[in-house]
């Protein structure tokens, strides 16, 4: 029973050292690869992130894994996600690899019935979208988006008609 709550002062001691180091090495990866490491702009840039957050963990806990191998599983993710993100910017074949398209769910107060099936989300997640946007009725919004990141965007209806911000999206049934 007392190796469960406290093994030794060396182990202790490794954790929190390796803690630290380890931190301070990722901040340091991290300013250095810039914002976009940590943007959660799409799904690839999740995994990302919680790839870092795994690795921190079993730096932290695993006496198997070194600092230098934390450092270097660190810097491997970064730079992939450095190289992958460069080159999607130059290369549409490459973004389309890597990012989803935003999907139009509802338009012009129309549920757009396949593309909420291929998305896996319902009419009462897309109510409750529009809901939590202060707007009480389908007829007051011009669409809703899935966009890439997976958040709903609510498209309220202007007075004028103008002002959708439709550009990216990809309306299949219009």
């Amino acid at each position: 029973m007392e190796q469960f709550l406290f093994d030794s002062w060396t182990s202790l001691f490794r954790t929190l050292g390796i803690g630290l180091l380890s931190y301070v090495m990722l901040v340091l990866q991290l300013r250095l690869s810039g914002k976009r490491t940590l943007s959660k702009m799409n799904a690839f840039d999740f995994v990302v992130t919680i790839a870092l957050g795994s690795t921190l963990a079993t730096m932290l806990l695993s006496k198997d894994v070194t600092l230098a191998d934390g450092a270097a599983a660190f810097a491997l993710l970064i730079s992939l996600q450095y190289i992958i993100t460069w080159l999607s910017v130059r290369s549409e074949k490459i973004q389309n690899m890597v990012k989803a398209q935003p999907a139009l769910l509802l338009y012009k107060g129309k549920f757009m019935e396949e593309d909420m099936q291929r998305e896996r989300i319902t009419k009462e997640e897309i109510l409750a979208a529009i809901r939590s946007q202060g707007i009480g009725n389908v007829h007051n919004v011009d669409a809703v988006v899935l966009e890439t990141q997976g958040n709903l965007s609510v498209i309220q209806k202007t007075e004028d008609g103008s002002g959708s911000v439709l550009q990216n999206v990809k309306p299949n049934q219009l």
